[in-house]
């Protein structure tokens, strides 16, 4: 049996699917950035797979995959910063508690 690219694009959805269940239900904001990055996952395995099984979208979904991965770095440097500083303010990582926030 060989993979096909319906294999990965399924493996992207349950990725995906996974990913927004996570973001949906968690209540700590640890377990939302894990969502979104499943998320941006679900994306680079697209873009890979359409890259393998598209000879004319080779180089093109490389880079954006490429590119998701950086901007996925970026943002869990930058949100796991927010949450350390709201960690030591609040002493609590809970997105309930932020609430107060709001301007």
């Amino acid at each position: 049996m060989t993979i096909t690219l319906n294999h990965y694009l399924l493996l992207g959805a349950i990725l995906f699917v996974c990913g927004a269940v996570c973001m949906a239900t968690k209540r700590n904001a640890i377990g939302v950035l894990m969502g979104v990055e499943l998320v941006l996952n679900a994306a680079t395995v697209n873009f890979v797979a359409f890259a393998h099984y598209n000879p004319s979208f080779e180089i093109e979904g490389q880079i954006f995959a490429m590119f998701v991965i950086v901007m996925a770095a970026a943002e869990a440097a930058i949100a796991l910063a927010i949450v350390l500083n709201f960690y030591n303010n609040h002493a609590t990582v809970d997105i309930d508690t932020a609430e107060e926030l709001k301007g």
